[in-house]
C-alpha cells in the first residue's frame, strides 16, 4: 500500500509562483509511487482561527475543517512548502495548521522552503522545524530550499537552470528521508498504541 502524503501550500498571495513547487513534490511523490495530495490553504479557506477543530461538537465542526481533519488523521506523513514573509511563516499556512492538533500527531513531517531571492525562506523553514514539533510531528532532516523560484521552476511547472537542477537532485534524499520516518513511524503505531 502507498504512502499518503499530504502537502501543505499556504501563500494566498494573487501571484503565487511556490505553487509550482507545491505542485512538483506532488508529482515527484507520485513517480514514487506515493498517494501524494496537494492541500493548498487558499482554496481551503479556512477562517482566522477562533475555534480549533476539537473544540467544534462532535459532528458539528464546518465541512471544510471536517474533510481536512479526515486527511490529516489517515495520512502516513506531510510536506509543509513554505514561504518567508518579513524573516517569518506565511499566516495562510499558520493558521491552517493551528486548527488541528491531537491529528498531526505521531507522523513525520519535511519541509520545503521557496522565495524569490537567494536565501530560499530558511528563516521561515528553521521556525517550521519548532512549530511542527511543537505539534506532535517528528521533523525529518533533510530539507529542500529553492531560491529564485520563478526562475528554479517554469510556468509549467518544469525545473529549469541551476536551480532546478539543484531541486532536482536534492528530491531524492529529501523522499527517501521522509518514506524511512513513515515507515518507521507505521510500524511503530502497529506494535504499540501512542502514550497519548
Amino acid at each position: 500500500m502507498s504512502d499518503r502524503i499530504l502537502i501543505f501550500y499556504g501563500s494566498y498571495r494573487s501571484d503565487r509562483q511556490g505553487i509550482r513547487l507545491a505542485e512538483w513534490l506532488v508529482g515527484a511523490f507520485a513517480e514514487r509511487g506515493a498517494a501524494a495530495e496537494l492541500i493548498d490553504a487558499k482554496a481551503i479557506d479556512l477562517p482566522m482561527l477562533d475555534r480549533m477543530y476539537k473544540e467544534h461538537p462532535k459532528g458539528e465542526a464546518p465541512p471544510a475543517l471536517e474533510a481536512l481533519a479526515e486527511k490529516i488523521r489517515t495520512a502516513d506523513a506531510f510536506v509543509f512548502v513554505t514561504g518567508e514573509y518579513n524573516w517569518g511563516v506565511q499566516p495562510g499556512l499558520k493558521n491552517l495548521t493551528d486548527h488541528f492538533l491531537e491529528e498531526w500527531y505521531w507522523r513525520p513531517a519535511a519541509i520545503a522552503s521557496y522565495s524569490a531571492g537567494r536565501i530560499a525562506a530558511a528563516r521561515a523553514a528553521l521556525t517550521w522545524h519548532g512549530i511542527l514539533s511543537e505539534m506532535g510531528m517528528v521533523v525529518v532532516s533533510s530539507t529542500i530550499a529553492v531560491g529564485a523560484i520563478g526562475h528554479a521552476l517554469n510556468a509549467a511547472g518544469t525545473p529549469t537552470g541551476d536551480g532546478g537542477a539543484a531541486l532536482t537532485r536534492a528530491f531524492p534524499r529529501f523522499a527517501d528521508d521522509l518514506g524511512w520516518w513513515t515507515q518507521a513511524a507505521k510500524a511503530q503505531r502497529e506494535r504499540r498504541t501512542p502514550p497519548y
